[in-house]
């Protein structure tokens, strides 16, 4: 069994739960612990003990660290991809290549840690100097989900170590085996113990745990709208400070006078690369009416190319939905956007493969509308919906109509309404001729509306919420 890792030690759990690959559903990666309430509150104390000491730690110290990591991420891209690719489905290419954004994120702040600025003010009052400095909120508890199981908890983790705080991590149930990786090689950075805790184990045990207990001073949340709601109003009850990531429904706008070529490239990569399993996805493709017909006829060509199987085989373009659960909610939207009257232009089906596992054939809808639920609801797989536009304005205002705004595209080759969209998409991040999902490390992650609430991730802008500000006078 593969154990918790709490105040620099590796304990067993109260049980264990078998990591499986969505694959080969014969295959157990392996077994690993599951934290009870009892064990969760060992790690809770470890944390906050280790607080003050971490907070006061030399930068240099926290640099070497966190660069340690890093370099032994990217050494092991390859083998760690191959272990992501397994226990959560996405092409072994589109694994190694979640690692290297993980061992490159760690880089980043292992300088960050160099780089925390604050202030020195002359004072409207005399004889007195002001300073502005930043401080680590404490105990952070990170709670990740399972589409990006080492880049996500990465980008969480990294930035709250280089800013001094202490960390407990919760991974989604169904992808285990990657955050226990990381925590390996984290456990081997020199860290003193009780800085860095892994919590496996239920979200309504360990998740709780952290959301409710005054020891933990924030909370970073990745998940559904739903769970997040209840994060948010679970830490803000208690005034905790809350990041909380959910959900989104992008828009993909192709206008006339678009790259044909450009166009398809951008809604299959954004659409149905990582199975659709992508809070950035492009899952509404809302396409002027001029060019309608060639960009449906060209996605429908350019679909059934693609290649779906195992996840580790060579030349898989699309691997399986990550669990059962998944896969039957994916299959009663399809039926849903049937019952609605939209078209079936492409997949809706399952595919036999020779392994057993859960593999669903990409799929699109065509002459859809945006009221329609398949259009406003997130799917979280391999489904998108094509939305015919009469204009530019009608497309724009197609696009912001959702509660969500995470994500929002366009394809054109107008510098006229590239701009304009730039300004007006209701989205924390807008995409001009790339695919909506696909974001750098070094800059903000983030959305507005129903996907995002609280400061952003990810870059610079990292600091505003895993750290504090603190203002200090002093008479001269």
């Amino acid at each position: 069994m593969k154990q918790n890792y709490i105040n620099g030690a590796w304990v067993d759990g109260a049980s264990s739960s078998a990591n499986i690959n969505p694959s080969n559903t014969n295959d157990i990666i392996g077994h690993y612990a599951q934290a009870d309430a009892q064990q969760t509150e060992l790690a809770i104390a470890a944390a906050a003990a280790a607080a003050p000491g971490w907070a006061l730690s030399n930068i240099q110290v926290r640099a070497d660290a966190l660069d340690k990591i890093g370099s032994e991420i990217l050494a092991r891209k390859e083998e760690l991809g191959t272990l992501l690719s397994r226990e959560e489905g996405k092409t072994r290419p589109e694994g190694i290549g979640e690692v290297a954004r993980a061992g490159a994120i760690f880089k980043f702040f292992a300088q960050e840690c160099l780089r925390l600025r604050g202030d020195k003010l002359p004072s409207v009052r005399p004889n007195l100097d002001v300073e502005v400095t930043r401080e680590p909120v404490g105990v952070v508890g990170i709670i990740a989900p399972w589409n990006f199981p080492i880049a996500i908890p990465s980008w969480k983790i990294a930035p709250a170590l280089a800013y001094g705080n202490c960390v407990l991590i919760k991974p989604a149930e169904l992808v285990p085996a990657s955050v226990w990786a990381l925590t390996e090689i984290i456990s081997r950075a020199g860290l003193p113990p009780g800085v860095f805790n892994l919590v496996m184990g239920r979200g309504s045990v360990v998740g709780q745990a952290f959301l409710h207990d005054r020891r933990v001073n924030a909370i970073s949340f990745t998940g559904s709208a739903a769970t997040g709601a209840k994060v948010a109003s679970a830490a803000i009850g208690r005034m905790a400070k809350v990041q909380i990531e959910m959900g989104g429904k992008n828009p993909l706008i192709v206008l006339n006078d678009a790259d044909l070529a450009t166009a398809v490239n951008c809604a299959v990569q954004g659409s149905f690369f990582s199975t659709g399993q992508r809070c950035t996805a492009s899952s509404r493709l809302i396409v002027e009416k001029g060019i309608y017909p060639a960009f449906v006829a060209a996605m429908k060509e350019k679909l059934a190319a693609l290649t779906v199987g195992d996840a580790l085989g060579a030349g898989i373009d699309i691997g399986p939905v990550v669990d059962q659960s998944q896969l039957d909610q994916d299959m009663e939207y399809i039926g849903i956007g049937r019952e609605e009257g939209a078209t079936l232009a492409f997949g809706g089906d399952r595919i036999e493969c020779a392994t057993p596992g859960f593999f669903l054939r990409p799929t699109l809808f065509t002459e859809c509308s945006n009221d329609m639920r398949i259009s406003r609801e997130e799917i979280f797989g391999p489904v998108g919906m094509v939305i015919p536009a009469d204009s530019y304005e009608h497309a724009l205002a197609m696009a912001n109509d959702t509660e969500f705004g995470l994500a929002s595209g366009i394809v054109t080759t107008s510098l006229k309404y590239a701009t304009h969209f730039k300004r007006h998409a209701e989205a924390g991040m807008v995409m001009v001729n790339v695919p909506t999902a696909g974001v750098d490390y070094h800059v903000p992650f983030g959305g507005r509306k129903g996907s995002s609430y609280g400061s952003r991730e990810q870059g610079t802008h990292a600091a505003e919420f895993f750290t504090t500000v603190k203002t200090a006078y002093c008479g001269v």
